[in-house]
């Protein structure tokens, strides 16, 4: 299966702000900017939180298979 995400960045590095949108519509142009990523105090989210949740749901999926034999 082949999924697709968009990233959309509108200014400058430190004041810039961007939105992220997947193809399953999950995220739909969710906040990233510098502040998200290195300051905290804004919602939104930035690529390490996403590569973490991307990690760990695999890893949880292999743990249950691998726990229940299948």
């Amino acid at each position: 299966m082949k999924r697709t995400a968009k990233a959309h960045w509108t200014g400058n590095q430190k004041e810039g702000k961007g939105d992220l949108t997947t193809q399953s519509g999950f995220l739909s142009r969710a906040n990233y900017s510098f502040k998200t990523r290195f300051e905290g105090g804004e919602k939104g989210t930035n690529p390490e939180e996403l590569l973490a949740a991307a990690h760990v749901g695999c890893f949880t999926m292999a743990v249950s298979f691998a726990l229940t034999g299948f």
